[in-house]
């Protein structure tokens, strides 16, 4: 099954349905379900901006689907999602769309760069 790792607190918000627009620099032409990993690697400024002290990395937490894939082109189609991406432009243009998060018992594992395959 496909897997993307995203920091922390972001894997976190996309499991709990919080963040459904996951921010990327690159674009995919996959669409469906895959495993969201919480990667070893945290984001401390937005873990406090969200409010969490410690959140499980290096594991798979949960799982979403990929519906489809938008690029932001417009500063102002940007801003009006953001409370879809919670992220600034710096984690990318191309906004993947997501449906039907739910966490899972966690899985220990170690992550990968764009999606990755998780037997």
């Amino acid at each position: 099954m496909k897997v993307l790792s995203l920091k922390q607190p972001f894997a976190e918000l996309v499991v709990s349905g919080r963040k459904t627009i996951e921010l990327r620099k690159w674009t995919t032409q996959f669409r469906g379900e895959f495993l969201v990993h919480a990667s070893q690697n945290v984001d401390k400024e937005a873990m406090g901006r969200f409010g969490f002290d410690e959140l499980p990395t290096g594991c798979i937490i949960g799982k979403a689907t990929l519906v489809d894939v938008k690029s932001y082109e417009d500063e102002d189609e940007f801003n009006r999602d953001s409370s879809h991406h919670l992220a600034s432009r710096e984690w990318g243009n191309y906004g993947f769309i997501l449906r039907d998060a739910e966490r899972m018992d966690p899985i220990y594992c170690k992550g990968s760069l764009k999606f990755w395959n998780y037997n």
